[in-house]
């Protein structure tokens, strides 16, 4: 069944039953116990910044176990640390990954096709010199918030070809490692490899960083046995405004935009249009397109109760600029606010 030609009331139940799988798939014995193994072997804490479209999965491309990797996103994947939220946000990342004793690897992520440069990064005009120059500029960010030594935080900028979803790694003196192109009699060496390109990254870091780049090699030597499209044109017709979306990481469905810049007018608006423009070229049906806003909670009691405020801030803030920006758009919105339980990653609609 193709999802995106479908009535939206039966687009929306759909989005609705994949949240619930997920977070069936997600408490279930054997992935928490998968997460718990996984940890205890690769106790470095993986964040990745990137960009709010969806068939940036870095999860699926390294084939790492859900819920390992933090994610952040943004329209472009477009950050600076000094936006408030933004910083407080991340700030306590890593805090609460020092006070357990442990690192912080950061892949700062920029996006792009081989094939057709349309194919890239929209947040960046299809730039993708623009948007790998901006990558550099938060690496800067992160080592001047945590530190040039890199022994406890240490920053990585990091491709994301899409057409292999193949990652492209950028060395501290300028080499470049693009894992679809590595032959495989050079999969003994990676690990060489990396101490090469990276040779300031603690080895702990590195022997934690090695299982996703192998995840990634297998993933693009599946993904070049089978026959797919290349989603070469805008599909999405929901947009995504919270953090809490995992379960939505799929290629051209969703617009995610995470709740951290001060101007969250801006990704909505461009959200927006991309969703009317797909209306318009008759990419996905004119019959309404989903607004959904969310916020975590990892305990009741306060932290939920302020996750319900964040939520409903959202969704209306997010409401009223589509309202005033698109206002013929706004009449096909169909408005969802929703909690996640971080811990169960059981999304409650309010």
């Amino acid at each position: 069944m193709d999802i995106h030609s479908q009535p939206i009331e039966n687009r929306i139940d759909w989005v609705f039953e994949i949240a619930t799988r997920h977070a069936e798939t997600f408490s279930s014995p054997e992935a928490w116990l998968a997460r718990q193994r996984y940890l205890a072997e690769h106790p470095t804490a993986v964040l990745v910044l990137k960009c709010m479209d969806g068939r940036i999965n870095i999860p699926i491309a390294t084939k790492t176990p859900k819920g390992i990797i933090q994610p952040f996103r943004n329209l472009g994947g477009m950050f600076n640390l000094g936006w408030p939220h933004l910083g407080e946000v991340f700030a306590h990342n890593i805090q609460q990954v020092v006070r357990a004793g442990r690192r912080s690897l950061v892949l700062i992520t920029y996006h792009y096709s081989k094939g057709d440069p349309k194919r890239g990064c929209a947040g960046f005009n299809y730039d993708t010199e623009a948007a790998r120059a901006h990558t550099q500029e938060i690496r800067s960010q992160v080592e001047y918030t945590f530190g040039l030594g890199h022994d406890t935080v240490y920053p990585l900028v990091c491709g994301f070809e899409t057409d292999e979803e193949a990652l492209v790694l950028h060395g501290a003196g300028g080499g470049i490692l693009n894992l679809a192109e590595l032959e495989s009699a050079a999969l003994p060496h990676l690990g060489q490899r990396l101490a090469s390109l990276y040779p300031d990254m603690p080895a702990q870091v590195r022997a934690d960083l090695l299982p996703l780049l192998l995840g990634n090699i297998e993933h693009i030597a599946d993904l070049r046995q089978t026959s797919r499209e290349l989603n070469i044109e805008h599909r999405e017709w929901i947009i995504c405004v919270g953090r809490g979306f995992d379960f939505l990481h799929m290629p051209n469905l969703a617009l995610i935009i995470g709740p951290y810049s001060p101007d969250l007018g801006d990704p909505i608006r461009k959200a927006a249009g991309i969703i009317e423009s797909n209306m318009r070229a008759g990419r996905i049906p004119d019959d309404g397109f989903l607004l959904l806003a969310s916020s975590p909670y990892e305990e009741i009691g306060v932290d939920r109760a302020r996750a319900q405020l964040k939520a409903h801030f959202l969704s209306k803030f997010a409401a009223e600029e589509i309202q005033r920006e698109r206002p013929e758009l706004a009449k096909k919105m169909h408005v969802r606010t929703a909690l996640l339980d971080w811990n169960s990653r059981r999304l409650e609609v309010l």
